[in-house]
C-alpha cells in the first residue's frame, strides 16, 4: 500500500529546521504502518517503542529530561543501537506517557539531530491534566483514511490513477464507465487501511462490512475508555445520529433530532471531543462569498460528516447490491453518501478550508464553498447524472463568481462558467482549475 504522506515525511527528513514530528489522526487510519514504512525505506535503522501499557517507559520519563539517559533507555527498550545520523526513533501511542510528549520539547531544543516521529490515537484529548504540551517545539502531520486516488493505487489500478492525476481527458472519457464502477466500490469500502487490505486479499465485500462494523464498535468503546464519563452518553448520541442528519434534505445539524428538546450547550463538549479525535468533520455555513470565507462563518449553523465514506455506508447499513446497482428508495441517502465522499476527498487530497452556503430564505444551498487561488469556488454535488443546478445558478447570479463547479457521475465538460467535474476526479480539483 502506498500513502501520499510519505512524500511529506521525506521533506521533513530533509528539512534543516526539522523538529520532532507528531502524526495526528483517528484510530486505525494507518499511523503505525506509515511510520514503520517510512523508517524501513529511508533509514538504516528503526527504533520502535510502543508506550501502550508500558510501565518501563513511564518510569524512564518520570525522573528528568536528561536526553542522554533517555536515549540509553530507548536503546535498551527497542534493542536498536540508536545513532542520530541514521536511525528513526518511533514513539507510538505516546499519549499514554504524557511526560514523553513533554520530552519532545527538550529533543527539539537540545538534541535536534535525532529523527523522532510520534503518534497516538486521541492525541490532545487523552493527555493527562498537569502536563504541558510542547507548543512550537514539534511539527505536525495529519493522516486521514485512503483517498479514492490512493484506493485506486492499492487495488492495482495505477494506470487509471495516472490518467486522473495527469488530467488526460481523452483517456478519461474512454474509461468513464470503469471509473464510475471503481468509485461505487470505494463508496462501499471506503479508505480505512484494514478494510482496504481485506478487500485486496479476499475480494469479499461481506468481510469488508464485518471489519467496518468492528471499527465502529471500537470507536464506541474508545468513548468510554478516554472521554469523561459524564459526556459519554452525549458523545454516543451525537455519533449515532449523524446518518440520520445527513439523510435529511436540509443537512444542517439539528440538536433536536439527537434528543427531543436538546440544546447546543448540552452537546458542545461532546461535539468538540469527536472533532478532536478526528472522527467527524464540521462544515460551517457562511452567509456570503467574500474573501476570506473564514471571516464570515455562522458557527451556529453547520453540517457534520464522518471521517470515511465507507464507515458512513456501514453505519447506515447500506447493502452492496443497493449501492452498486441503485434503486429509487435509496436515492435520497445516495446524495448524502456522495456529499460525504466529496468532503473526504477535499480533506484528503487538498488543504482547502471547506464551508457551505445557504440563501437567507433557505431555498438555495451550495453543498460546499472553498477558496482556490484568488477565487471563491462553489461546489454543487450531484449523486447521479442529473445536471440541474438551480442553487448553483442562483449563487452565480448573486455573487458573480468566475469559477463554479458541479460534480456528478457525468463526464468532464465546461458549460459557460460552470465546470462539470466527474466525481472520481474531484480530488484533483485544484489542478483542474489551475489548468
Amino acid at each position: 500500500m502506498y500513502r501520499e504522506k510519505i512524500e511529506e515525511l521525506k521533506k521533513w527528513k530533509a528539512s534543516p529546521d526539522r523538529k520532532p514530528l507528531i502524526i495526528r489522526g483517528a484510530r486505525q487510519v494507518g499511523k503505525t504502518w506509515l511510520m514503520k514504512e517510512f523508517g524501513e525505506k529511508f533509514f538504516q535503522k528503526v527504533a520502535y517503542i510502543n508506550f501502550d501499557d508500558n510501565t518501563r517507559m513511564e518510569k524512564l520519563f518520570e525522573e528528568d529530561f536528561d536526553i542522554e539517559r533517555i536515549i540509553q533507555g530507548l536503546k535498551i527498550e527497542s534493542g536498536v543501537n540508536i545513532e542520530a545520523s541514521n536511525t528513526l526513533i518511533i514513539l507510538d501511542e505516546i499519549q499514554e506517557t504524557p511526560k514523553a510528549l513533554k520530552a519532545l520539547k527538550y529533543f527539539c531544543e537540545n538534541a535536534s539531530e535525532y529523527y523522532i516521529i510520534s503518534a497516538g490515537s486521541l492525541l490532545g484529548v487523552a493527555i493527562h491534566e498537569g502536563t504541558s504540551f510542547p507548543v512550537g517545539k514539534v511539527d505536525f502531520l495529519d493522516l486521514l483514511p485512503l483517498s479514492f486516488f490512493e484506493f485506486l493505487e492499492a487495488i492495482e489500478e495505477k494506470n487509471l490513477l495516472e490518467i486522473l492525476k495527469k488530467n488526460q481527458q481523452d483517456m478519461i472519457k474512454i474509461f468513464h464507465t470503469k471509473l464510475k464502477e471503481r468509485l461505487k466500490l470505494y463508496y462501499y469500502i471506503g479508505g480505512m487501511p484494514e478494510v482496504v487490505n481485506s478487500y485486496i486479499k479476499n475480494k469479499d465485500l461481506s468481510e469488508v462490512r464485518k471489519i467496518q462494523k468492528r471499527l465502529l464498535n471500537a470507536y464506541e468503546q474508545d468513548f468510554s475508555k478516554h472521554a469523561p464519563s459524564s459526556i459519554v452518553p452525549r458523545i454516543r448520541q451525537l455519533w449515532n445520529n449523524i446518518p440520520t442528519q445527513l439523510a435529511k434534505e436540509n443537512k444542517k445539524f439539528i440538536y433536536g433530532l439527537v434528543r427531543e428538546g436538546a440544546r447546543a450547550r448540552e452537546y458542545e463538549i461532546a461535539l468538540s471531543w469527536l472533532m478532536d479525535c478526528g472522527l467527524i468533520y464540521q462544515v460551517n455555513r457562511v452567509n456570503n462569498s467574500k474573501i476570506p470565507l473564514s471571516a464570515y462563518q455562522d458557527f451556529s449553523a453547520f453540517k457534520l460528516y464522518l471521517l470515511d465514506v465507507g464507515l458512513l455506508a456501514a453505519m447506515a447499513n447500506v447493502d452492496v447490491k443497493t449501492l452498486l446497482e441503485g434503486n429509487e428508495v435509496f436515492a435520497e441517502f445516495k446524495g448524502s453518501l456522495t456529499e460525504q465522499y466529496v468532503l473526504c476527498q477535499l480533506k484528503q487530497c487538498t488543504e482547502l478550508e471547506v464551508f457551505y452556503w445557504t440563501s437567507d430564505t433557505g431555498i438555495a444551498e451550495i453543498d460546499f464553498l472553498t477558496q482556490i487561488g484568488k477565487n471563491n469556488v462553489p461546489i454543487e454535488v450531484k449523486a447521479s447524472e442529473n445536471l440541474q443546478a438551480k442553487s448553483l445558478k442562483s449563487f452565480i447570479q448573486k455573487y458573480h463568481t468566475k469559477v463554479n463547479v458541479r460534480t456528478a457521475m457525468t463526464e468532464y465538460r465546461e458549460d459557460n462558467n460552470i465546470l462539470n467535474i466527474p466525481l472520481y476526479m474531484i480530488g484533483n480539483i485544484e489542478k483542474i482549475i489551475e489548468e
